[in-house]
């Protein structure tokens, strides 16, 4: 854990991870990094990449919360509909190569007004900032395992019907923590 992720992501993961209840879904849970922050809680992680699987085990027993990691892609979730409370996602949706099917995935498997729980960096609205973003993205998603620097993620959640009731902004608003609700059946305007 680096210094940056000590001082500042400790935090932000704490307050948001806090919030986690019930039967709770981990996508691109990677080396475990959130184990130590969940409650007594029953998580599923889902990560792709097998040594970062095989790198989380250890975090997992470590933890408060019953982990189970397993294989899996959060564009195809290999669950019923409606089976978890909570779905969690830190720092993940910039690597997904189709972010907007496993938004659909993780509508689909979270109950009704069940919680998503995100913390991602996102393109900034306007500013050198943002241009710099779309620049250097091509070079970035080369070197970073395919990670985007300018995604879009707040318009992404909204057109896919995510009722945001809290956003929170760190860095500038580079890096976001998002609360948000999986309503079903109504729309509702968001924050």
């Amino acid at each position: 854990m680096g210094p940056f992720e000590r001082k500042k992501l400790h935090r932000i993961r704490y307050n948001l991870l806090s919030k986690a209840a019930g039967k709770v879904l981990e996508i691109g849970s990677g080396t475990g990094v959130n184990f130590p922050y969940y409650k007594e809680v029953t998580v599923t992680a889902l990560e792709p990449d097998e040594s970062m699987r095989e790198r989380s085990l250890a975090k997992s027993k470590q933890s408060r919360a019953s982990i189970e990691v397993r294989n899996g892609d959060a564009q195809e979730l290999e669950f019923e509909d409606n089976t978890f409370d909570t779905v969690v996602g830190t720092l993940v949706l910039c690597t997904i190569p189709n972010p907007r099917q496993a938004l659909k995935e993780i509508r689909r498997v979270c109950k009704p007004n069940g919680l998503i729980l995100l913390f991602e960096h996102v393109r900034l609205e306007k500013g050198i900032t943002a241009k710099a973003q779309d620049i250097l993205n091509p070079i970035w998603r080369k070197i970073s395992g395919g990670c985007n620097l300018n995604r879009e993620t707040i318009s992404l959640l909204r057109e896919e019907g995510l009722v945001l009731t809290e956003v929170n902004e760190y860095l500038k608003g580079i890096f976001l923590s998002i609360e948000a609700v999986n309503q079903k059946d109504e729309k509702i305007i968001s924050v």
